[in-house]
């Protein structure tokens, strides 16, 4: 889809009160505008990254900044700067749709087509959906919230909660599943893409955003499953129960081969999801053609080889799972959020060099305050930041 004129630049029709950040929408945060750019299924083509990367240095802070679906934040900008921050963005490609911007939110199994252990391709799946969410006129209408997830059929994107779900299957169909309803609905693989999206547009119709019923599936004010029948009506298909399914994690660090044992791939962490210029740059210089941004805020680069390592764990970046970094992560915190009541990220640093962290189990999470940014899904150690400056230590499970 061709971009659209900067001069249409609009937020477009958003659910009501939802004040998520895009790149066209700043937050005013306590360091500076707070600019959050969609980067569907994490997927980020060299050229599209060098221009981001730029972009952060020239208008905020210089530090890219990969969020928990895989997008980008940029922080530090002057909010005066929002017209020339989103030009660039326009330039490079990154900004297809002014109206749906805040909206392509889609996950997508990092490894896929890489490592063959997935069922299906999701690459396919991705470009199609991307290219009718931005042609649709109606998921406009979804919040920046909302979640697509696209599995290859490995179980690592289909456990992070997502509004509409494809997971590949074994025959090569896709499982299409709407939050955590308890049908599904099997979707040829071409098919997989747009019923997706009409699945979507029955979410904008069921839940009638100009009353505020609901940003995600999950708050629908509906019966368990009403919207799965719906959707089915919709394609004309049947609805099947649910089926439990394998649940794996984010890919492992270091050398990402395929079944021959050829190596495929590398994959690095960013300490905290902050990928300074300097790393941002050992990570252009390592990739072949394109990066690709993972929920787990690291990075898997297509092309890159073991010659690569040195330089990317110089640049900060986390290589192989023996680090302490896999299992360690915090919220902005001090100075950038003004509801933080401390600068949890020095304190989680502090935990890393000082060795405080546990040499194995679930990972720890620094919270400034009891809304918990951005906590990981699974089970971990929160550590909640109190007046005082002590931390409220709580395991979940």
């Amino acid at each position: 889809m061709s971009p659209a004129p900067i001069s249409d630049r609009s937020p477009g029709p958003a659910a009501s009160g939802d004040a998520c950040p895009g790149a066209l929408r700043l937050h005013a945060a306590d360091d500076g505008g707070l600019a959050r750019i969609r980067v569907p299924g994490g997927v980020l083509p060299v050229g599209r990254a060098r221009a981001l990367g730029a972009a952060a240095a020239r208008f905020g802070d210089g530090v890219v900044r990969i969020t928990s679906r895989g997008n980008v934040e940029v922080r530090g900008l002057d909010p005066a700067c929002g017209g020339a921050f989103a030009a660039a963005l326009q330039e490079a490609g990154l900004l297809p749709s002014a109206a749906h911007e805040r909206v392509r939110n889609i996950l997508a199994s990092p490894l896929s087509g890489l490592d063959d252990r997935g069922a299906v391709d999701v690459r396919h799946w991705l470009r199609d959906l991307d290219r009718l969410l931005c042609a649709s006129p109606r998921t406009p209408a979804l919040s920046g919230k909302f979640l697509f997830a696209l599995d290859d059929g490995r179980g690592d994107v289909a456990a992070l909660g997502a509004d509409v779900l494809l997971r590949g299957a074994s025959d090569g169909s896709a499982m299409l599943r709407l939050g955590a309803e308890p049908y599904a609905l099997r979707i040829a693989y071409e098919d997989a893409a747009r019923a997706a999206v009409s699945a979507a547009e029955e979410f904008v119709e069921a839940a009638g955003h100009d009353t505020g019923r609901g940003w995600r599936v999950a708050e629908l004010d509906a019966p368990p499953g009403e919207l799965t029948r719906r959707v089915a009506h919709r394609l004309g298909l049947p609805v099947e129960p649910c089926s439990t399914s394998p649940i794996t994690g984010p890919p492992s660090l270091g050398p990402v081969t395929d079944g021959s044992g050829a190596v495929r791939a590398w994959s690095v962490l960013a300490p905290f999801g902050a990928v300074s210029a300097d790393a941002w740059a050992a990570l252009l210089a390592a990739a072949d053609g394109e990066l690709r941004l993972t929920p787990w805020r690291g990075v898997v680069l297509p092309g890159a080889t073991a010659a690569r390592r040195g330089q990317l764990a110089r640049a900060g970046l986390a290589t192989d799972d023996a680090s302490p970094w896999t299992r360690v992560s915090a919220c902005v915190g001090s100075p950038g959020c003004a509801k933080s009541r401390t600068d949890v990220r020095a304190h989680a640093a502090d935990a890393v060099r000082t060795g405080e962290l546990p040499s194995s189990g679930s990972p720890w999470y620094w919270s400034g305050c009891e809304r918990r940014c951005g906590r990981p899904k699974g089970p971990h150690t929160d550590l909640v930041a109190r007046e005082d400056g002590t931390y409220d230590v709580r395991r979940t499970d």
